[in-house]
């Protein structure tokens, strides 16, 4: 039976002087899709500044902000509520030829069309190492391969929050094991390009009520191209894949073609921001 979710975000920014002059970009609407549908949308921000949205490189709608006097504390809040699909993420078909998958994976054409989901990222950047830290077996699918490559990342990073940030290379990532949503999904997009597998980055929420890990704001995640099957959800954090739990906001190559928000502010001094995302549930009545 379809949910009907509803998703808070807030933002909160203080400064210790005036902010003469300030623009934000916010990618934080849900995507609207096959599994996904509007409910309504609901952007505000405390100064009343003008809202406009916009469409960004990938083809998702932004929220761009910009007041026109001056401030020294601004919040911001979304509403958002949606109908998504119940997804069985196992629902389909098996992989018939290994061979044939793989050999796809190696076409040049095939190369050219996912060339911005092959490429190698500044946070996509894997340490040279005497040996590749995983490598696909050629006796397995490229799914089976793929859910491997899952269970041997959610083993091999501890979540733990506040020992990263967003710019954190996969070389500490993997020489301290320890990160969240984003360094886990850094790690399987390296792996999986490195093998030969378009995968993009994914930005979304997560509805945490079934005990998956996240934190109070944004969740990432992986979508990786299969040649038979198309583009399939894996989050490496948890161990699984992507499911109807999991509420798609964008993808690109890495975390930096999906912030949540951009912004860039001119004035002097300190300043402080928070985030939180609050994301709930329940059957839809039919």
């Amino acid at each position: 039976m379809p949910k009907e979710y509803s998703i808070t975000y807030k933002a909160d920014n203080k400064y210790e002087n005036w902010v003469h002059n300030a623009h934000w970009q916010f990618l934080i609407i849900p995507q609207e899709n096959s599994s996904q549908e509007y409910v309504s949308v609901e952007f505000s921000n405390s100064i009343n500044a003008f809202n406009e949205t916009s469409i960004n490189g990938y083809g998702f709608k932004t929220i761009r902000v910009h007041p026109k006097q001056k401030f020294k504390q601004i919040s911001f809040e979304a509403h958002f509520k949606l109908i998504k699909k119940d997804l069985n993420p196992f629902d389909f078909e098996p992989e018939q030829d290994i061979v044939a998958s793989f050999n796809r994976l190696k076409e040049l054409n095939f190369r050219i069309d996912f060339d911005a989901f092959l490429k190698t990222t500044h946070l996509t950047t894997l340490p040279k190492l005497d040996r590749p830290l995983f490598k696909f077996d050629t006796n397995l699918s490229i799914f089976e391969n793929l859910k491997a490559l899952t269970d041997w990342t959610y083993i091999h990073i501890y979540f733990k929050t506040g020992v990263t940030d967003v710019g954190t290379m996969l070389n500490d990532i993997i020489a301290n094991r320890h990160g969240v949503c984003q360094d886990f999904t850094h790690l399987f997009c390296a792996l999986a390009r490195q093998n030969g597998v378009p995968t993009r980055y994914v930005s979304g929420y997560l509805h945490q009520g079934n005990g998956y890990f996240g934190d109070s704001q944004m969740h990432a995640w992986a979508e990786a191209y299969i040649p038979s099957l198309g583009w399939v959800g894996f989050d490496p954090t948890n161990n699984l894949l992507a499911n109807d739990n999991h509420i798609k906001v964008a993808h690109g190559k890495d975390y930096n073609d999906c912030s949540p928000l951009r912004g860039v502010i001119y004035g002097q001094g300190k300043n402080e921001t928070s985030h939180t995302v609050l994301v709930s549930s329940q059957q839809q009545q039919q």
